[in-house]
C-alpha cells in the first residue's frame, strides 16, 4: 500500500480531487454523492496514473535527484512491468468511472492523462515552457468538477480553468526555484531565462498578479452562474495581496528559502480561494 501510495503520490492526488470536487460544489444544483464519489474515486484514478507514468518515464532520472531517488522505481520496491500494470490499470478505470458521470467529464480527463504523460513529462529535459504545456493538464481538475455537474463546458469552466491555469506559474516556477540545484542533477528545465534571477522572479511577480486579477473577475458579474458577492471579493483581495507580498519578496531576496515560502503561500492561496468561492454560494453574507 504504502508503495502503490507513493507510485500514485497519493498528497498531490487528493489536492487535485479536491480542486475537481470544490469545482463540482460550485456548479451543482441537485447534489449527488453518488457522482461526486465517482468524480472523486474517478479522478483520484486519473491523477495517480499520470503519476505512475511519469515515474515510469522519468526512472532513471530521479534515480539521480535526491528529492526523487527514493520512490519506488529507482530503489527497486516494485518493478517497471508492475508499475506500467498499475498506470494502464488506473487511467482506464479513471476514465470509465469518470463516463459515467457523463462523456464530457471523461473527454476532459483523457485530455489531461495524455497531455502530462505524453507532452508535458518528454518536455522536462528538453524547455522551460514545458511548465506552461503542464499548466494546461494541472488547470482541468477545478473545471472539471464544474462540467461533471453540469454536463457542459462553458464560460464558468472556462474561468475555473483559467484561475488554476495562471495560479500554477509562480506555484511551479517556486518549486523550481527550491530544487533547482537538483532539477539540474536530473537535467530539468523547470525555469525560464535558464534559472533563477531577476528576470525569473519578475516572472513570479507578473503571474501572481495576473491569478489575483482574474481570480476577482466573478464578482464583476460577466462570468455567467459562477459569480461571487462583494464580501467574498474582499476575502480574495486579501489572500491575493499576502499571496502577492510572498512573491514580491521572493524578488527582493531570490534565495531558496523565500522560494519555498512562496510554494507553500501558493498552495494555500488556491485552497482558500476554493474554501471562499464554495462558501459564498452556500452562505449568504
Amino acid at each position: 500500500m504504502r508503495t502503490f501510495l507513493e507510485l500514485s503520490k497519493a498528497r498531490l492526488a487528493f489536492s487535485v480531487v479536491f480542486s475537481s470536487v470544490a469545482g463540482y460544489m460550485l456548479a451543482v444544483q441537485d447534489f449527488s454523492w453518488l457522482t461526486l464519489t465517482l468524480l472523486a474515486v474517478g479522478g483520484y484514478c486519473l491523477v495517480g496514473s499520470s503519476n505512475a507514468f511519469n515515474q515510469v518515464i522519468e526512472r532513471d532520472l530521479d534515480a539521480l535527484m535526491k528529492r526523487t531517488m527514493n520512490r519506488p522505481l529507482p530503489t527497486g520496491a516494485i518493478s517497471v512491468n508492475m508499475a506500467m500494470v498499475i498506470a494502464v490499470g488506473m487511467g482506464l478505470m479513471g476514465l470509465i468511472i469518470l463516463y459515467t458521470i457523463n462523456p464530457i467529464t471523461s473527454m476532459f480527463g483523457a485530455i489531461s492523462l495524455f497531455l502530462y504523460t505524453s507532452v508535458y513529462t518528454p518536455l522536462k529535459t528538453k524547455t522551460p515552457l514545458s511548465v506552461f504545456v503542464g499548466a494546461f493538464p494541472g488547470a482541468i481538475p477545478f473545471m472539471l468538477g464544474w462540467v461533471a455537474a453540469t454536463g457542459e463546458f462553458g464560460i464558468e469552466a472556462g474561468m475555473l480553468f483559467l484561475i488554476q491555469f495562471l495560479w500554477q506559474f509562480p506555484h511551479f516556477w517556486a518549486i523550481g526555484w527550491c530544487l533547482d540545484d537538483d532539477y539540474r542533477k536530473g537535467g530539468f528545465q523547470m525555469l525560464p531565462f535558464g534559472g533563477t534571477g531577476t528576470k525569473t522572479a519578475q516572472q513570479i511577480l507578473l503571474y501572481t498578479v495576473w491569478t489575483i486579477v482574474v481570480s476577482l473577475i466573478p464578482v464583476l458579474g460577466v462570468t455567467g452562474r459562477f459569480q461571487i458577492s462583494i464580501v467574498a471579493a474582499v476575502l480574495v483581495l486579501a489572500i491575493g495581496v499576502w499571496f502577492l507580498s510572498a512573491a514580491y519578496k521572493l524578488y527582493k531576496v531570490q534565495d531558496a528559502k523565500t522560494a519555498r515560502r512562496l510554494m507553500l503561500v501558493s498552495v494555500t492561496y488556491i485552497t482558500l480561494l476554493q474554501i471562499i468561492y464554495v462558501s459564498d454560494r452556500f452562505i449568504s453574507f
